[in-house]
């Protein structure tokens, strides 16, 4: 029987205000549980910033502009899922007219990209800046400069978590945890070749290998590598290297975390086993809500029944969508049913065979006896009783070998087929 595999769909995601964003390609939709019950999807198409260039097709050098393009995408979707949920009481401040009045139809643009750039800086001071500023209060006690960098290393790998944590305690951010568990169930439900049903997305895993979490402790996992081994003295330099090398631990970070979704060896579970033990943290169990909203924004842009019969082999019809009531997966279905019938046919034609073996042991044997119903002393004719018994004997070995014959024949056609 053929063992299903995870197959990368390709898609991902991201988790938004009482929402889920999803992005296939350059499509992407946001899909938001409105405060009326009802789900709303937008669907537009996104650009990266270096749309059509051969940047993109550079390994260790695309996965700078995905970073960026990620950020972008994800602030703009966050900002249209927050205006299903704004205080219509609030009164636009004499800064937003002035803000609107300056960039007029891209005021919106133009402040995304003002707070992607302020995330960004505001990054690099914590988990790079700080980490190293809090190392160099020890350089008076410690002289070893490669046990300083690892005590970077941990420093920053440490603050990180913290700041997980920390944030992970907020009541919205909590929310926002269960939608980031529901983008995941949606995405491994795919990827695991089931269909897209409510029950299905409910019973996959909230943790994948492609996690943006994963991809940050990444990028403090490879920094711990590359600082250790790159090394100036001037303090001005330190800093300034540290953020050079920022764009460098992403590129790598990108192609680790490209790799994990694509492959299932031994070493990429090993390199991906930090990140997924830490998305613990980062996502929690949705509801079923939670569920619809994600299917929604999935649908609004992939097609997963085509991706199930391209990847996996087999269409999807009605009967597969009634929750709890689906099969597993049709081809292995079919190979169970073919098997269990072919195995009932051999049985019959078994039972048969042994009906015809005790038919003939139902008839009496012909035997030449005295008439008188003695037998002399030094004669090998034996009683007819004893020539029965001897002759059930040889007829219920004979059918127990015809029987292990076929079990051994039935044995090996199974086998061929796993």
């Amino acid at each position: 029987m053929r063992k299903r595999r995870r197959q990368s769909s390709g898609i991902g995601g991201q988790a938004v205000l009482e929402g889920i964003m999803m992005k296939n390609k350059d499509t992407y939709a946001v899909a938001v549980r409105k405060p009326d019950g009802k789900i709303e999807v937008e669907v537009n198409t996104y650009h990266s910033i270096v749309h059509g260039s051969i940047l993109l097709k550079i390994p260790f050098v695309r996965g700078i502009f995905n970073f960026i393009d990620s950020m972008i995408l994800g602030m703009k979707s966050l900002n249209y899922s927050a205006d299903f949920y704004e205080d219509e009481d609030a009164k636009e401040t004499v800064a937003d007219k002035a803000f609107n009045k300056i960039f007029k139809d891209n005021a919106e643009k133009v402040f995304t990209g003002i707070v992607t750039i302020f995330s960004i800086a505001l990054a690099v001071a914590i988990f790079m800046v700080l980490p190293w500023y809090l190392t160099s209060l020890f350089q008076g006690y410690i002289r070893n400069d490669s046990l300083m960098a690892i005590i970077e290393g941990a420093i920053r790998i440490f603050i990180f978590v913290m700041y997980v944590l920390g944030i992970s305690l907020m009541k919205d951010i909590r929310r926002l945890y269960r939608y980031h568990g529901a983008e995941h169930k949606c995405i491994n439900c795919i990827e695991k070749g089931r269909p897209l049903t409510v029950h299905n997305v409910m019973r996959s895993s909230k943790r994948h290998k492609r996690c943006g979490t994963s991809f940050m402790l990444l990028v403090m996992l490879i920094s711990v590598v590359l600082f250790f081994f790159i090394r100036v003295e001037n303090p001005l330099y330190k800093i300034l290297l540290r953020i050079a090398l920022i764009p460098v631990i992403a590129g790598i970070s990108y192609e680790i975390i490209r790799l994990a979704g694509r492959s299932d060896n031994i070493l990429v579970k090993i390199i991906s086993a930090p990140g997924m033990l830490l998305q613990g943290l980062t996502t929690r169990e949705p509801d079923e809500s939670m569920a619809e909203v994600a299917i929604a924004a999935v649908e609004a842009v992939f097609d997963w029944r085509a991706y199930l019969y391209d990847v996996f082999g087999y269409e999807i019809d009605d009967s597969w969508l009634v929750d709890g009531e689906e099969p597993e997966d049709n081809e292995e279905s079919e190979d169970v049913y073919e098997e269990e019938m072919e195995y009932e046919m051999e049985s019959e034609e078994e039972t048969e065979s042994e009906y015809e073996i005790e038919s003939e042991d139902d008839k009496e044997p012909e035997y030449e006896v005295e008439s008188d119903n003695k037998v002399e002393v030094g004669e090998d004719t034996e009683s007819k009783d004893e020539v029965e018994t001897k002759e059930d004997i040889e007829s219920k070995d004979e059918a127990k070998t015809e029987e292990e014959l076929k079990r051994s024949k039935r044995n090996n056609r199974r086998r061929k087929k796993k």
